[in-house]
């Protein structure tokens, strides 16, 4: 008989230690599930029996080894902290995307991943309310079903209305489970709303995109909820636009980005452009010293001044680097330094023995020397 010491499973059950991604950042990847044609989830776990801690709604930074690259990509967590000894994420493919496609036909059950975090203050534990409402779009849905799964296994029987858009009924992402939940606990409702039917069913729910007409049939009292938006940036945009024109209260309206790269560049960029300038008006003339930096794999070379960061350096100058939040909080640019220093204030998104590695964020990073960048 197998004593349960030795059960794989058991042993994850009995943790008492937290997961700390300082001491140990690798997780195992135990499960990849299938939610939709073109969505995954990705179930992970410590080498060593730990438990999880978060609240629902955060995410977690990933570095992935794709090919010669090293990928960063921030990823909202799927699960719920109420199941603390395996945390999963959910991801979309994306045409053309380098990450997505990658996890989708590549990582498997036993293969290892770095990840660092979890951070981010989008959550209903930030916003305590009696009650909830949860709207997303597309692969926005992953933070909501975080905190829904969250007081569903809790059994509070919290008021929370959660209504999500998707093309077709195929790409309703988590639908048994939300349709499940709803069937077992009267205080969460669940309204999906479809552009189009799916190939195999017509659609005889909402039709079209969210409409204030849509919102007000499904959840009549909205005005008088705690509001929670996921989704990509249009989404947004039109939703916080049809909440406004509703009158509703915008000090209890909160909203993230499923993809921290969804955030509007043109106006990141025109931010970045306005302090700059600022900033040279207050420095006195000749004051501001400007460093050389070099791009060693892409051979590209760029002048960026004392006062502004590598990463809006490199926007001016038209190259491309990946990057998010630009506060130093996911660690999307971090990037090796060959040589040279910076003067880096981050957020969160690096750690300090990945700094004494030469590790830096080029958002937040300002060159105190000439640098040359392992990108």
């Amino acid at each position: 008989m197998t004593s349960a010491s030795s059960e794989p499973a058991a042993r994850r059950l009995a943790a008492s230690a937290p997961w700390d991604a300082e001491a140990d950042d690798r997780l195992i990847c135990l499960a990849v599930r299938d939610e939709t044609h073109d969505v995954k989830t990705f179930v992970l776990s410590p080498r060593e029996p730990r438990r999880f801690a978060y609240a629902p709604g955060q995410f977690l930074t990933f570095s992935f080894e794709i090919g010669t690259d090293t990928i960063h990509r921030c990823y909202t967590i799927s699960s719920a902290p109420t199941r603390p000894n395996a945390i999963s994420f959910t991801v979309k493919r994306v045409p053309g995307g380098p990450v997505s496609n990658w996890l989708h036909d590549t990582l498997k059950p036993g293969d290892t991943v770095r990840a660092l975090g979890p951070m981010g203050d989008f959550s209903c534990f930030t916003h305590p309310a009696k009650r909830y409402l949860l709207l997303s779009g597309g692969s926005g849905v992953t933070p909501m079903m975080s905190m829904a799964r969250t007081f569903h296994d809790l059994g509070e029987a919290r008021d929370v209305a959660f209504v999500h858009s998707a093309r077709s009924p195929a790409d309703i992402v988590f639908r048994g489970e939300l349709e499940t939940m709803a069937r077992l606990d009267p205080a969460f409702r669940f309204h999906a709303v479809c552009e189009t039917d799916s190939p195999d069913e017509v659609w005889t729910g909402p039709k079209g995109r969210l409409s204030l007409d849509i919102l007000r049939e499904a959840v009549p009292d909205f005005l008088e909820r705690e509001v929670f938006v996921c989704g990509p940036g249009p989404y947004m945009d039109a939703v916080q636009a049809m909440l406004r024109h509703a009158g509703f209260d915008m000090a209890r309206h909160h909203y993230e980005s499923f993809d921290f790269g969804a955030l509007l560049e043109a106006e990141q960029e025109a931010a970045a452009e306005a302090g700059q300038e600022l900033d040279a008006e207050a420095a006195p003339a000749g004051g501001v010293r400007t460093f050389r930096v070099e791009f060693a794999k892409t051979r590209r070379v760029l002048e960026c001044p004392e006062n502004e960061t590598v990463l809006d350096a490199a926007r001016k100058a038209g190259i491309r680097l990946p990057s998010s939040c630009a506060k130093g909080l996911c660690g999307t640019c971090k990037s090796k330094l060959t040589s040279g220093t910076v003067a880096m204030t981050h957020a969160g998104g690096i750690r300090q023995r990945e700094i004494d590695a030469g590790m830096a964020l080029l958002c937040c990073s300002k060159p105190t020397s000439d640098l040359v960048v392992e990108r």
